[in-house]
């Protein structure tokens, strides 16, 4: 797998784009979607090179692997809507219609979602 350094994620990284931050540290950053699907919507990526959950999982640092779970958690609640819930969606690949080739989890919410699925 070969990482993409031109995909937008990696010029917000690189300060070439700006962001609407929410949360950063040493292994993450979290901003604000530029087309929200609720009224609560952000994304979390991790500030290496990570393509997909599988190249994250296998390569990353325990220490990138915690903060980035833990960054998930924080924004919720920093959010205000870890109470009520949210939603966590990440698409990986072309058959899960991931747009952007960097790992990404969007944290959606503050108002009912719905069903992810219908019922069969």
């Amino acid at each position: 797998m070969s990482y993409d350094r031109n995909n937008v994620f990696a010029k917000i990284l690189r300060g070439e784009i700006p962001c609407k931050k929410v949360h950063e540290d040493e292994h993450t950053l979290a901003f604000h979607d530029i087309r929200p699907q609720a009224p609560v919507h952000v994304l979390v990526i991790p500030k290496g090179e990570y393509e997909s959950w599988d190249d994250f999982h296998a390569t990353a640092s325990d220490a990138e692997l915690a903060a980035f779970s833990r960054a998930i958690g924080m924004v919720a609640r920093q959010l205000g809507i870890a109470g009520d819930g949210y939603r966590l969606l990440s698409n990986c690949g072309v058959n899960g219609h991931q747009e952007v080739p960097h790992l990404h989890v969007h944290i959606v919410g503050g108002k009912l979602l719905g069903r992810m699925l219908p019922k069969d």
